[in-house]
Formats: structure tokens, C-alpha cells, sequence
């Protein structure tokens, strides 16, 4: 009777393979198909872009500026900020309070850029962020737990959450003294240093006040935080050794697994649009990838109305069934189980199959 039922097994599991192997074709066409659709609809959207240009004078005068600075070599005294007090206890209550988590600083972003649409960066960063709390749930979703043990899960989630916390810290106070100085009717620039903020960023930030020039400010804020980061999180000798110098961040790389995706409501359907990010070490390819991002969702008004229309239609939860609940679920429908059984083909479910299991943040 063991012998049959093993047989009977094998036999099942044979016949399943053999259904599956008749299947591939279509599921090859339905692929072909897709890519063939995707780069159309790629070539349509280029017809149609808009290249994001900075202007030469803007640029000969911000390096005027920082070329000022260098030479100047002194940082502002405390008194330059007398009486503005409580503007600085209150952004900086208002970037603590909102720096919670992945989900607190990605709708804070998108609140931002709902009031001041002319502040660009804030809805890159907020799309930006949706894929860190992406990335970061998958690490206790349906399939990182079975290739990555524990601690080296952790490690991952910690260089995550450390790059969103300190790009935060140092962009939002950015903001929230641009949105003071809206309601002051003043530039209030000066006060930038008592953040920590660089002395690169007060010259951009003053030009965009008298210019309203989002292409300038944009750039310089991809530029400063990919800089701000460098040293506390890429360069950190924890995180080198725990996470960016393992074969698993490496083969990464190696098999471009590290997208950001844009979704977007285009014509009643959801898309997707996005790069791929091939060296997270290399600061320069991570600050040229952001510009790129930044071209593509600003550039491309499909990606940028539909984009716009996702992000305001449904809260960022750090569950991949946000964009795609077809195929992802927020509750695991079936116990995971030792040996792992297949769910997709051709990038949908199988007949009967449960949906991928990916948490919310507050679950992950």
C-alpha cells in the first residue's frame, strides 16, 4: 500500500508536469504578446513625452553660488536664527512625528506634494517609498523567508528602513520650511542650516523661491540625498558587511532585480512603469537613476496623470496587492508549507492557486 501511494504521487506529480509543459506555449505567446503590447505602448509614450530641461542659466547661477560658498568656508551663527523659534520646534516635531515608518513618510510625501503640486520631488519620493515598503514586506512575505534565513532578512530591512529614515530627516524639513515660507509670504532659506541641512541645498532652495523652477530643485534634491546617505547607510561597515557585499544583494544586481514601478491608471487599466536599477553601490549610477525616474514620471504624461490618480485613490499599506490584488493577497489564504507549490505561470495564478501572500508594513 506505501509503494502504491508513492506511486500514485509520482504519477500525479508527472501528469501535473506534462499538463504544465502543454501549457507553456501559450503562456510564451501571452508573454511575446505583452512584450510586443509594452514596447508599443513604450514607443507611444516616448512620441509623447516632454524632456524635463535644465535651463543653462540656472545652472551657470547655482554654481556661481556654491562656488561663493566654498570660498566663504563659515557656517551661520545661531543668532541668524533668533526669533523664528517656533517654526524650528515645529518642524521639527512634525518630521519627527511623520517619520515613524514606511507608511507614515510615504503618505506624508504624497499629503506634501498634494498642496504644493510645484514641489516635484515629493511625489517622486513618494512612489519612490511605496517600493521601499514593497521591498520591505516581501521580506516576510510569500517567498524571501524560504531563500533568506532570519538575521539576514533583518539586515535587509535595516538598511531599508535607515536609507528611508534618513533621506526623511533630511529632505522633509526641506519641505516643511518651503511650505512656511508659502504661508509667511518670506523665504525663510536661512534657517536651513539649523536642520543639518547642507549649505548646497539654501542657494537652490532660494532660486526656486524667486524662479518656481521645479527641474533645478528636483535634481538637487536626487543629488543631495543619494550624497546624504552614502556615508550612514552604503558606506556603513554593518551594512557593507551584512548586507551590500553578499552574494544575495550581489545576484541582485547580477539578475536586475532591483525595479522601482510606477503604477498607473491608464484607460480603465492598471500598468506599470519603472527602471531597474543594476549597482546600488555606485552612488553616481543611483543619482543618474533617480534623474531617470524623475524624467519618467514628470516627462511622460500617461505615467504622470495616471500616477497621480493611483497614488490618490487607495493608502499605501506596504502590500503589493496595493497595485496588484489579482495576484497578491494582505492575509496568508493557505499555511505555508516545507515544500514550496507553485502559484504562477505567464505572470498570473494558476487555476485554483491562493494569492501570493505580501503583508502590510505593520504585519512584515
Amino acid at each position: 500500500m506505501l509503494s502504491k501511494g508513492r506511486g500514485r504521487g509520482r504519477s500525479g506529480r508527472r501528469l501535473r508536469r506534462i499538463k504544465q509543459f502543454f501549457s507553456l506555449p501559450a503562456a510564451a505567446w501571452d508573454y511575446a504578446v505583452g512584450k510586443w503590447q509594452g514596447l508599443e505602448a513604450s514607443h507611444e509614450m516616448l512620441a509623447e513625452a516632454t524632456p524635463l530641461q535644465l535651463a543653462e542659466d540656472a545652472v551657470a547661477e547655482l554654481e556661481e553660488e556654491w562656488r561663493k560658498l566654498e570660498e566663504q568656508q563659515a557656517e551661520p551663527a545661531a543668532s541668524a536664527w533668533s526669533g523664528d523659534e517656533k517654526i524650528m520646534e515645529r518642524i521639527r516635531a512634525e518630521t519627527s512625528r511623520l517619520n515613524r515608518n514606511n507608511v507614515t513618510r510615504t503618505e506624508a510625501y504624497r499629503l506634501m506634494h498634494q498642496r504644493h503640486p510645484e514641489l516635484h520631488w515629493a511625489m517622486l519620493a513618494h512612489l519612490v517609498s511605496r517600493n521601499g515598503g514593497w521591498n520591505m514586506t516581501d521580506l516576510a512575505g510569500e517567498w524571501l523567508p524560504q531563500l533568506l534565513p532570519g538575521d539576514k532578512r533583518q539586515s535587509v530591512f535595516l538598511l531599508l528602513e535607515h536609507a528611508n529614515t534618513f533621506i526623511f530627516g533630511d529632505a522633509y524639513p526641506q519641505l516643511l520650511l518651503y511650505e512656511e515660507s508659502v504661508r509667511a509670504q518670506r523665504p525663510l532659506f536661512h534657517l536651513l542650516p539649523a536642520f543639518g541641512v547642507t549649505r548646497f541645498m539654501k542657494p537652490v532652495w532660494e532660486q526656486f523661491w524667486r524662479r518656481r523652477d521645479s527641474v533645478p530643485l528636483t535634481v538637487a534634491l536626487i543629488v543631495n540625498e543619494q550624497h546624504f546617505i552614502e556615508q550612514r547607510v552604503v558606506r556603513d561597515d554593518y551594512f557593507r558587511k551584512n548586507v551590500i557585499d553578499t552574494f544575495f544583494f550581489g545576484m541582485q544586481s547580477l539578475l536586475q532585480l532591483n525595479a522601482v514601478m510606477f503604477p498607473y491608471h491608464t484607460e480603465g487599466e492598471l500598468r506599470l512603469a519603472g527602471l531597474i536599477l543594476e549597482d546600488f553601490d555606485d552612488m553616481s549610477e543611483r543619482i543618474e537613476f533617480g534623474k531617470s525616474l524623475y524624467a519618467v514620471l514628470f516627462g511622460v504624461p500617461r505615467v504622470r496623470e495616471g500616477a497621480l490618480a493611483f497614488a490618490a485613490k487607495g493608502r499605501h499599506t506596504g502590500s503589493r496587492a496595493d497595485y496588484a490584488p489579482h495576484l497578491f493577497a494582505r492575509v496568508r489564504r493557505e499555511p505555508p508549507t516545507a515544500l514550496y507549490k507553485e502559484r504562477l505561470l505567464g505572470g498570473k495564478l494558476l487555476p485554483g492557486a491562493a494569492p501570493v501572500y505580501s503583508p502590510e508594513l505593520r504585519d512584515a
